[in-house]
């Protein structure tokens, strides 16, 4: 018998490949300011935590507020990338579809907001499957790697914590799904992500479809 009453995933990395687009901008928007990075370190540094603590973490790298064109610059530049570029994560459909076939509930639990995850999830054909089942950091005090944004998610679904079962791609996020009493699947295809993930109590795939091995 499944010990899963609810999937609850998280959106960037997990549903949409949107992380590298995400990181390579920011990555090109901090080099004109002179703050040297590349996409990489911010992906390790960013990933699976809210936009208003990234934020003030490149504020304070910056040494102060960021000019007044810093944010509208860089939301357009991202949007514009995910016109051109967004898809879905591999094999992510091909697991929904299974999902939907075992009549297995699940929703989203995202550190973006609800602007950015109707944009991204429409992009990619995603919407439709988790429709009034969309939760973000912005509806809780703290996000990741804080548990309140799952326990509210959970909450809202009338599913007990322990009947939960996360599928995240961030150090972040594994972290929240586990302060959240929930179990939690890390899927990561980078060679070092996998290991961080599992050392933070993920169970680690490399192929969506084996998040059905832990359900």
């Amino acid at each position: 018998m499944s010990s899963t009453d609810l999937i609850i995933f998280d959106c960037d990395g997990v549903l949409v490949d949107s992380e590298s687009i995400v990181c390579r901008i920011l990555a090109e928007e901090m080099n004109r300011l002179g703050l040297q990075t590349t996409a990489e370190e911010l992906d390790e540094q960013f990933s699976g935590r809210p936009a208003r603590d990234c934020l003030l973490e490149i504020e304070k790298r910056f040494g102060g507020p960021l000019p007044d064109n810093y944010f509208g610059n860089t939301e357009r530049r991202i949007r514009e990338a995910f016109q051109q570029e967004l898809q879905p994560v591999v094999g992510i459909e091909g697991l929904l579809d299974q999902l939907q076939q075992l009549g297995l509930r699940s929703c989203v639990a995202s550190s973006g907001s609800h602007q950015k995850m109707q944009l991204t999830l429409n992009k990619t054909g995603l919407y439709d499957y988790f429709d009034g089942r969309i939760f973000s950091a912005d509806d809780v005090s703290r996000g990741k790697p804080w548990p309140e944004l799952f326990l509210h998610a959970a909450d809202a679904m009338g599913v007990a914590p322990e009947r939960c079962l996360v599928v995240e791609d961030s150090i972040a996020g594994v972290s929240a799904a586990v302060s959240a009493g929930m179990r939690v699947v890390g899927y990561s295809a980078h060679p070092v992500r996998g290991p961080q993930l599992e050392q933070q109590g993920a169970r680690v795939v490399t192929d969506m479809m084996a998040v059905l091995n832990f359900i």
